[in-house]
């Protein structure tokens, strides 16, 4: 294909404004020359990773779960490790290949619960003694457990798990003769939510809590109703559990909203704890009794919220907030065991941090870096357990390498797994660096990143990459992602921002995007394309923009305001948000709060925040792509800029994968795919190799 000219840009700051970008200073010294390999397509199957560290009572050891690629079914796998705190022990705690996860100690410490799937089979709980290092089988259900906890007498364990309803009938459908092969019946559905990206139908049913003895037995259900109750926790005295849930009876429409509840064992009664509007959620109760602690924020109809950390008494008096000066959300929490403070994860400026508050609401950080599970772009994630001494285990990660188990020190983290030292201790990785820069739509700082080519050259001049996130409401950070280490590896400098409406920035940079979106948000990514470029290394000739979901929306709509890009890559965007809203498995969720309205009562507002309205400016030749079974962003919508843009002859491709949800890299070939298509897309419209100052000098 004939390489498109370079366009002068119709958006281009002036550079003398430049100058009052607050950026971070580069250090420029020379990089001694590495002759490592870089990171390539096929190391994707080659990356392990942990995810859930449950530290033991006594803070000896680590169950977690290993996770990692099967090259040869494709797919993601994870079994149960067990590792010691000084790291001198590291072992598979079963011989099971197959999938096992959620592994939960006892509370004196000699068993772990789990999680285990085989095959076709479906998913049952499991008992490990460590004793013996035997396992068993203590239930046999139809459906699949999930959050397991112990009793405080470790004689039962609760657990939450879908009871299937009948499905609605509209008519009885006349019997077929003997033989006869007819269509399969009808479904019927009569519900606001009935589908899920990734898994498709929503079978009918209900989440309920069970209690199934220890040494195995009939699960119990405990709570009741055509209502959904989720995340049990024990009340101390082994008599009582906390769930979340809403059992209103206009549940399916007050879907923002749920409530602690209290389950008496005994009697069956379900009482709730809370009764503001917004999500009450993650309800636990304190070892000592005295106190139930949870996440909550009231719903005030807006793009984002931060999400607060609460407790009350056990019967939901004298309810007070914590962190009452963090302008972060609160995503998990664990007590203490004297009951003294809570630990807390929250993100901040693209890293995830945890915390301690006491009682009386004074804190202090105790780790940083934690994530790195999300095996693919650098989102946030990642969790962290506590032992009864006070021990903390969480997956941490950098740049350079996806989440391991470390133990938390007042010096700082101590690794005691490093499942990917056989691999990337042997690849030349891109360096990442911080970026900081000023809006130039009201001067507010706004950050991001950039990974350098391996075998980095400040000497040249190398092509921009820019990668927009997804979410919106989310972010990228200082996280390993394999995705942008190979567009480094390709040769790009690779550019990701945290544009407003990022999370980790408090509630009023996040809520940018109220009834604005897409906004000011595209005047901050090119604004830090600029503060790039200042660094001297960038071609400014060679500018290349992709970006999923969210981020696909961006790339659409900065395409349709700038040409400054030579080349495009529109992956599994939202081209039209009336389209989008009526038709996605989470369309109820947008009205109100992301655009004015419904789609029937603001069609205007619909139509001017979506890219479909700017696609007779685009001249960018684009690639769009989108995973054929995505009912987050259907493929229709990735279809409207493919059909518009080969429609107007600018050229286009559209990349479609077969069996693929919303999550493209949920299998790893589907990753390289992705990433492979993008770039060799791009290469059709580069120039040449990174050029030395001398030979790009006019």
């Amino acid at each position: 294909m004939k390489k498109a000219p370079y366009k002068s840009p119709r958006y281009f700051p002036a550079l003398s404004l430049l100058g009052a970008f607050l950026v971070t200073t580069f250090s420029q010294s020379a990089f001694a020359v590495d002759t490592l390999p870089a990171f390539k397509a096929l190391d994707v199957f080659e990356l392990e990773w942990a995810s859930d560290p449950q530290i033991s009572p006594d803070g000896r050891q680590v169950a977690y779960r290993r996770m990692g690629f099967d090259i040869m079914k494709d797919k993601r796998r994870g079994n149960l490790w067990l590792v010691g705190t000084d790291s001198k022990t590291h072992r598979k705690l079963t011989a099971f290949e197959g999938n096992e996860s959620s592994p939960q100690w006892s509370p004196d410490g000699q068993r772990i619960a789990y999680v285990r799937k085989a095959g076709k089979e479906g998913a049952e709980l499991y008992v490990h003694w460590l004793a013996s290092g035997r396992s068993a089988r203590i239930t046999r259900v139809e459906g699949s457990p999930s959050h397991l906890r112990w009793s405080p007498s470790g004689t039962h364990i609760a657990f939450a798990m879908t009871a299937k309803s009948a499905p609605p009938v509209l008519v009885k459908r006349p019997s077929a003769p003997e033989g006869a092969k007819w269509a399969d019946k009808p479904r019927v559905t009569d519900r606001l939510y009935h589908e899920r990206d990734g898994s498709g139908y929503v079978d009918p049913g209900f989440s309920h809590v069970y209690v199934v003895p220890a040494e195995g037995g009939t699960p119990r259900q405990v709570s009741e109703g055509d209502f959904h109750h989720r995340k049990p926790e024990w009340r101390s005295d082994g008599r009582a559990l906390t769930v979340t849930g809403n059992r209103s009876e206009n549940w399916q429409y007050d879907f923002r909203n749920s409530e602690v509840y209290t389950i008496d064992l005994a009697s069956g009664d379900i009482e709730p704890m809370t009764t503001a509007s917004g999500p009450d959620d993650s309800p636990l109760p304190s070892p000592n009794g005295q106190w139930v602690a949870w996440l909550s924020f009231t719903d005030k109809r807006q793009a984002y919220q931060v999400t607060r950390l609460k407790i009350a008494e056990p019967d939901g008096s004298n309810a007070r907030a914590l962190l009452v000066n963090l302008d972060r959300s609160v995503d998990a929490i664990q007590w203490a065991a004297d009951a003294a403070g809570i630990y807390y994860k929250y993100d901040d400026r693209g890293r995830t941090k945890i915390g301690y508050v006491t009682i009386d609401d004074r804190s202090e950080i105790v780790a940083d870096n934690l994530g790195g599970t999300s095996i693919g772009r650098p989102y946030g994630g990642g969790s962290f357990s506590v032992s009864a001494k006070g021990d903390i285990a969480y997956t941490y990660t950098r740049p350079e390498f996806p989440a391991d188990v470390a133990i938390a020190t007042p010096n700082g983290p101590r690794q005691i797994t490093h499942l990917n030292s056989d691999l990337l201790d042997h690849r030349a990785l891109g360096e990442t660096r911080e970026l900081w820069w000023q809006s130039q739509v009201d001067g507010r700082d706004i950050q991001g990143w950039i990974t350098l080519p391996p075998h980095f050259d400040p000497a040249k001049k190398y092509p921009l990459l820019v990668e927009n996130h997804g979410g919106p409401i989310s972010n990228y950070g200082e996280r390993f992602s394999p995705e942008m280490q190979l567009y480094a590896a390709a040769g790009y400098v690779v550019f990701f921002p945290n544009a407003r409406g990022s999370t980790g920035y408090g509630e009023e940079f996040g809520n940018l995007l109220y009834h604005n979106y897409p906004g000011e948000d595209f005047n901050d990514v090119m604004d830090g394309v600029d503060a790039v470029m200042a660094q001297g290394f960038v071609d400014p000739e060679q500018l290349f923009v992709t970006g999923g979901s969210a981020g696909g929306i961006m790339t659409a709509w900065i395409i349709g305001k700038s040409d400054r890009f030579r080349a495009a890559a529109v992956i599994k965007p939202v081209m039209n948000w009336y389209s989008k809203t009526l038709n996605a498995d989470n369309w109820f969720y947008y009205f109100e709060t992301r655009i004015p309205g419904t789609p029937w009562t603001h069609p205007n507002d619909y139509l001017r925040f979506s890219p479909i309205s700017l696609v007779g400016n685009v001249t960018t030749p684009t690639l769009v792509m989108v995973g054929l079974d995505d009912l987050r962003t259907p493929p229709s919508q990735a279809k409207q800029l493919y059909h518009a843009l080969k429609y107007r002859k600018v050229p286009t491709v559209l990349v479609e994968l077969p069996g693929a949800s919303h999550f493209i890299a949920k299998r790893p070939s589907q990753l390289i795919d992705k990433i492979d298509n993008i770039l060799a897309w791009f290469e059709r419209f580069q120039d040449n190799e990174p050029m030395s100052e001398e030979s790009s000098a006019p």
